[in-house]
């Protein structure tokens, strides 16, 4: 099937914001194999609209239209998709009650202008919006099925999730009994990974099994799609497969499906049960940022320390009289994780030191990482060096820090090498 995606919008258009719903759909298009041949952005512009819903009307079979379904009058969609099908607007009483409903919950007066969002051209097909005031519709155009979305992420999420994507499987004639597992690693870049699971998805011999990746630095998303007659039979086919995919990337991965590293982390403190006190140089606060707001973390962490130089982070963890001078080391890091410890009363402190390197920012500039996990009974560290530019070596510390510490609630080995590290004589 011949999938066109069409993104509306002068603010798109213009790159005054970045357009991360086009990548959404279509990286989930791809995750239940289907594939987008052909991605329109267009200014919210009647005619420029017409044609190129005229156009996509003539060369694919399904498209989705993104945007231009709120009440301004910038908002063109469903004036321009009824004139490009050759029909009328009319007014959609039930999906009127209902945004009169929304708005009488929240004890507001519905405007005038939202009326215009229950205008559908008269041929369409409602589409369900259970969070917003945009419904979505379907209808002929050409040869083509055309689906509109709402431009609100959540929304558009939402819709297309629960009700756009059963609709195209049914088109597509493809099997509709799909399930999609992913697994989250840090630490390999995409081609390694790749290598490591050569063949695996020859475990399930009719090709029903599909292997793919996602590589979003510092992690890497691996996935399963698999189709089958039902769920059970997709389970039987999909169990032996995540059985090797485990094996052969080990301890690199760090969380399954919807679940993530911090949730990792923290629900590994929670089952000891446990507390953490986090010091961080140069990331910003970042690792912080990741634990603190999770449900659940207000019994479990402590206190974020963050300071841009060693001096200062010592100082605020008690070490005032020995600041060490000259490069950080790992003992620097146990000793500034161990003071945090101490310090907060929590049973478990991270530490993560990053010594940046002098210049403009470049491909080859790097940082020292040194980082220290103590604990009641031990202190344990690492060092590493990573290179490729500032962001790249703050991102690498935020994760390394954190998987790290994943390592080490699990009992797992902190110094497996990874692929992102610049080997030096002292790492």
């Amino acid at each position: 099937m011949r999938i066109e995606i069409i993104c509306t919008g002068d603010e798109v258009l213009t790159g005054k914001i970045v357009n991360t719903n086009f990548s959404y759909m279509s990286q989930k298009l791809e995750d239940v194999g289907l594939a987008v041949q052909w991605e329109t952005t267009v200014g919210d512009n009647r005619d420029e609209l017409l044609r190129a819903f005229q156009l996509a009307g003539q060369r694919a079979d399904a498209v989705i239209v993104n945007g231009g379904l709120g009440p301004t009058v910038d908002d063109l969609s469903q004036e321009v998709a009824a004139r490009a099908a050759g029909v009328e607007l009319a007014l959609h009483e039930g999906w009127l009650a209902r945004m009169e409903e929304m708005f009488r919950r929240r004890s507001r007066l519905m405007p005038l202008n939202n009326h215009k969002q229950a205008m559908l051209p008269a041929s369409a097909e409602m589409i369900d919006n259970p969070i917003g005031t945009a419904c979505g519709f379907a209808l002929d155009i050409g040869k083509a099925r055309f689906f509109f979305t709402p431009g609100v992420p959540r929304e558009l999420h939402r819709m297309l999730e629960e009700q756009i994507l059963p609709r195209l499987l049914a088109r597509s004639g493809q099997q509709t009994a799909i399930y999609l597992k992913r697994f989250h690693s840090y630490g390999l870049g995409e081609s390694h990974v790749d290598a490591l699971l050569k063949g695996v998805e020859d475990i399930v011999p009719d090709g029903s099994v599909k292997l793919g990746f996602r590589a979003h630095y510092p992690q890497l998303e691996t996935k399963l799609t698999v189709r089958g007659a039902d769920m059970n039979d997709i389970q039987t086919k999909l169990a032996p497969v995540v059985e090797e995919v485990r094996k052969r990337v080990g301890n690199f991965i760090f969380a399954e499906d919807e679940k993530t590293l911090e949730g990792v982390v923290l629900s590994e403190l929670t089952a000891q049960p446990a507390s953490l006190a986090v010091v961080e140089t140069f990331t910003g606060g970042q690792i912080a940022a990741r634990l603190a707001p999770l449900p659940g973390a207000e019994t479990i962490f402590r206190r974020g320390t963050v300071a841009r130089s060693v001096g200062e982070i010592c100082a605020a963890v008690g070490l005032a009289d020995s600041v060490p001078s000259g490069e950080i080391t790992p003992e620097m890091a146990e000793a500034v994780a161990t003071a945090a410890r101490q310090q907060t009363g929590a049973t478990h402190a991270l530490a993560v030191l990053v010594a940046v390197d002098d210049g403009a920012d470049r491909i080859d500039f790097g940082g020292t990482i040194c980082l220290g996990i103590a604990t009641g009974r031990e202190v344990v560290s690492r060092r590493s060096r990573i290179v490729g530019g500032r962001e790249w070596v703050r991102l690498g510390a935020v994760e390394m820090g954190l998987d790290c510490l994943r390592r080490y609630l699990q009992g797992l080995p902190l110094h497996e090498r990874i692929d992102f590290e610049k080997t030096d004589d002292k790492a």
